[in-house]
């Protein structure tokens, strides 16, 4: 829902029914009848829709408390328990956050319920957070409170229709977390991607409709009949039909089919090279791609590619679209998980960026060792990324005896 009319009266709003954006006669009405079904089709955009959305999906979130000598890693809470291991008992964190993120690419945005079993208060008091369910974003409405009807003037709320049941209830801002895309005009509702290359993508979802249909008439072209005398439209279509049958499909490729005396037949040749036809669905495919912010390499365009370049496009694919998909979370979720007093003590949520960027054995072991050397990790924190357990003493910063500081280069070729 767009929020170009803010709605003045909250409660007539909350007493109608919720509109159907599924509904089929509604699209009809509006002209776009099963369009965004038919975009998912399209290999391109689904592609990016895979990428972004596994790249939230295998992020860890990490529960972080910063003090006085740096940040450490929290004990683990209600809270983190559910953000980590289970959101609620049919998803794991994997699924949960690939489908929100799916959810926040293709329609703008996701909404999800934090459920409690007492009242949340952001100031701390008592408060046990259940579990946290995605609700479909074509079932959600968004309306805000211009007046203050139910408090505070400006606070959104969100009312949620469950088509199977028919339950409708409505959620403070403090309740769900709302994710959205980039494009936000207003800063409230974002809006997705495919409202904006939409030409773009049913271009090249005509064209991967051509070629599917290509390869099921046998790579057969289109076929003139010319024939000697008049024909009625009955005996036209007999005619037609049974060249049809004989000589389109892939079942019939490379068959003789005889052609009677008095009928010639000649096929209406297109060149795909000549029409440039595999170049501009290429050219579709990567301005779709960079709309996403995702790279050649990933959507497997190795044209002008290798392998130092694809792990070049890799990092810039985490600098330039994922990181800013990951500070968008981590906002909204320190923001709504953690209360004011926990925030106050310096606890907050970061996702692992570093599981994009898993390099071979050999390099992650050089780096280590270059780590441990020049004592920026301890021993048994390199023995934790390598899944291996602490030992004894392994907790000390270690380096090269032979060093010195800065302020005491050369005083050790002086005289006493």
């Amino acid at each position: 829902m767009k929020l170009t009319a803010r709605i003045k009266n909250a409660v007539s709003a909350f007493r109608a029914p919720p509109i159907d954006l599924n509904d089929e006669r509604l699209l009809d009405w509006l002209g776009i009848t099963s369009r965004d079904k038919r975009k998912v089709a399209e290999i391109t955009y689904f592609t990016c829709l895979k990428m972004l959305s596994e790249t939230m999906g295998k992020l860890p979130l990490k529960y972080y408390q910063e003090i006085e000598r740096g940040k450490i890693r929290a004990i683990p809470d209600e809270m983190t328990k559910i953000l980590q291991f289970r959101p609620n008992p049919l998803m794991t964190p994997t699924t949960f956050w690939a489908s929100v993120e799916l959810n926040c690419q293709h329609h703008g945005n996701a909404y999800v319920w934090l459920r409690s079993e007492r009242p949340r208060d952001r100031y701390g008091g008592e408060y046990k957070p259940l579990d946290m369910w995605l609700m479909p974003t074509t079932d959600v409405q968004v309306v805000m409170d211009d007046k203050g009807t139910f408090g505070d003037k400006g606070r959104l709320y969100y009312q949620y229709g469950d088509k199977r049941s028919g339950e409708q209830r409505i959620f403070n801002q403090d309740e769900v977390l709302h994710f959205k895309t980039w494009y936000s005009l207003d800063g409230i509702m974002g809006e997705p991607v495919r409202s904006f290359i939409s030409g773009a993508i049913d271009g090249a979802l005509s064209s991967q409709e051509f070629m599917s249909n290509l390869y099921n008439n046998g790579l057969t072209a289109s076929m003139a009949v010319q024939y000697t005398g008049d024909l009625n439209d009955d005996a036209i279509k007999k005619l037609e039909k049974k060249f049809t049958s004989k000589m389109t499909g892939i079942e019939n490729a490379g068959k003789v089919v005889p052609i009677p005396m008095g009928l010639q037949i000649t096929p209406l040749n297109m060149n795909l090279t000549d029409a440039q036809f595999f170049e501009l669905r290429k050219y579709s495919a990567l301005q779709i791609a960079s709309a996403f912010g995702i790279k050649p390499n990933q959507i497997n365009n190795y044209d002008k590619s290798s392998y130092v370049s694809s792990e070049t496009q890799q990092l810039a694919f985490l600098v330039d679209t994922a990181s800013t998909r990951m500070k968008a979370y981590e906002e909204e979720i320190n923001y709504k998980c953690l209360t004011l007093r926990k925030q106050g003590m310096g606890f907050y949520y970061k996702f692992n960026e570093k599981a994009i960027l898993r390099a071979d054995s050999q390099s992650q072991m050089e780096s280590l060792t270059k780590a441990v050397n020049n004592g920026i990790y301890t021993p048994n924190e390199a023995r934790e990324y390598l899944d291996l357990p602490s030992e004894e003493g392994g907790d000390q910063l270690v380096m090269n005896g032979n060093y010195i500081p800065l302020t005491m280069v050369g005083e050790q070729y002086g005289k006493k």
